[in-house]
């Protein structure tokens, strides 16, 4: 296994690859099909990491096993807080405590850029996700309604934990 922090677009292509994989993987039960295809072309492509990473000042670490990327994280610093704007494991590789390294590695992020928490956004339908954070230590503080074009809607929690010495 090896983490890299995703940066040519070479990484940003294996990277959305695996983007592709998981999210038809893990939101079929959840959402429609054409909501996927949308949602993944638009924050999930080649196009919409590369502009996050060059124009919005999101950090990406990936899990490599051998040539695959098997699981990624994507990240975002907004004032006192960090953003978890992303953490996938492709199904095969779920439950091997991934998911808890990334966390691990964005948590280590937060502490040595002194932040104060972190938050993310999850679909209130994601129950397997929801029960991750809050195992984690997340509690939910507030929920949204987006609407994000071709109508769409993210019907999100909103979770945060705060970061302390031992989190």
């Amino acid at each position: 296994m090896e983490w890299k922090q995703c940066n040519s677009d070479e990484d940003i292509k294996a990277l959305a690859r695996c983007a592709h994989t998981v999210w038809n993987e893990h939101y079929s039960s959840i959402l429609s099909q054409t909501q996927i295809d949308y949602m993944v072309k638009r924050f999930q492509s080649f196009e919409a990491i590369k502009k996050s990473i060059n124009e919005e000042g999101y950090v990406y670490y990936m899990l490599y096993h051998y040539e695959e990327v098997i699981a990624y994280c994507g990240f975002q610093v907004q004032g006192i807080r960090l953003f978890l704007s992303k953490l996938y494991v492709l199904k095969s590789w779920r439950n091997y405590g991934y998911a808890s390294k990334l966390l691990a590695k964005m948590t280590d992020y937060a502490r040595e850029h002194q932040l104060e928490s972190i938050y993310l956004t999850c679909n209130r339908f994601n129950s397997n996700s929801l029960d991750f954070y809050r195992h984690k230590g997340f509690q939910i503080i507030d929920s949204a309604d987006t609407d994000i074009g071709h109508g769409f809607l993210m019907e999100d929690y909103i979770l945060e934990k705060e970061i302390t010495a031992e989190s």
